[in-house]
């Protein structure tokens, strides 16, 4: 059995069928020959490839203009599918030929001279040769291409973006930019401003940022602000330092949900020689119930610690008053 595709249709044909239209069209090929009229054999694959490159196109172009993809086109003149008759239609429109002259098997010198196809026959075919050959370099080069800017494409994903600042402060880069997927040295961004993946500076911003000023994800410094910081004076989720502001808290001096200080814990939970909280555990300790007033807490923390420096007593007193 064999499939006919019209109109985007599958129509099955027996093998009489088959056989029979073979016969019509032997018979036609011969008929022409007794008239004395000269006839080229010729399938559609060959004819198709014929008439685009006779109007300078390559298969991508066609395969634009009728609004399908190249490998299509490749396989129509490959002779490996056939294409649906709206598409030879289209095609005949395009070249300038008729439908008729499409589907047949055969030319007759008539339609020859029509279609322009009436050439020397050596000359025809290194002509063929030539144009095959350029169209297969063009591809190959168009492929090449096409892997040389995906491999650019992945080496800038890799790399990330890098930049320097030309301004320089005792030998080290004002300002330093360093964002990598590729986790090494030279995803380090150092210098007075350092912002990257890992930041070392001044003032740092990054995954992990060390400096005077830290802010990020990990943040070591002297000011660390960051969901785990460590520092002079630390505010972050997990905070550990002299000073130390967040949720769970760890310090000399802290407040937060859960704060243990050593010398002073303010928070929800508080643990340290003075603790103020609702549940405060401690040598010296201020309960919180329905609410604690500010100047409670100014009066309770000047009794056990007078020393203490006023900007910092402000703060703990802030937080105090808002535990609940």
């Amino acid at each position: 059995m064999k499939t006919l595709k019209i109109g985007g249709r599958n129509h099955w044909l027996t093998n009489f069928q088959s056989l029979f239209s073979c016969a019509v069209v032997h018979n036609k090929v011969q008929f022409l020959y007794q008239q004395g009229k000269q006839v080229h054999e010729m399938n559609l694959s060959e004819k198709i490839t014929r008439e685009r490159r006779r109007l300078g196109m390559s298969q991508e172009q066609l395969a634009d203009r009728l609004g399908i993809t190249r490998q299509s086109v490749s396989k129509w003149e490959a002779g490996t599918s056939t294409p649906e008759i709206s598409k030879l239609v289209a095609m005949s429109e395009l070249f300038q030929v008729s439908l008729d002259y499409m589907l047949k098997d055969y030319l007759e010198e008539e339609d020859r001279l029509e279609s322009g196809l009436v050439r020397k026959v050596s000359g025809e075919d290194r002509q063929w040769e030539q144009e095959s050959r350029r169209e297969q370099e063009r591809y190959h080069e168009e492929e090449n291409r096409r892997i040389e800017e995906k491999v650019d494409a992945l080496a800038r994903y890799i790399k990330g973006y890098q930049y320097t600042s030309k301004t320089k402060i005792a030998g080290i880069p004002l300002v330093s930019v360093r964002f990598s997927r590729n986790l090494g040295k030279d995803s380090v961004a150092k210098g007075i401003i350092a912002i990257g993946n890992i930041a070392i500076g001044v003032i740092s911003f990054g995954a992990l940022s060390v400096g005077v000023i830290s802010l990020g994800a990990v943040a070591l410094g002297l000011l660390a602000i960051a969901a785990l910081a460590v520092g002079l004076l630390a505010w972050g989720a997990v905070a550990i330092g002299v000073v130390a502001f967040g949720s769970a808290v760890v310090g000399i001096y802290s407040a937060g949900v859960a704060a243990y200080g050593r010398e002073i814990a303010v928070g929800v939970s508080a643990f340290g020689r003075t603790a103020i909280g609702e549940t405060a555990r401690g040598e010296n300790c201020l309960v919180w119930y329905e609410g604690i007033q500010a100047v409670e807490i100014e009066k309770f923390l000047d009794g056990y610690h007078p020393g203490l420096w006023k900007p910092l007593k402000d703060v703990l007193v802030m937080f105090g008053t808002h535990i609940g």
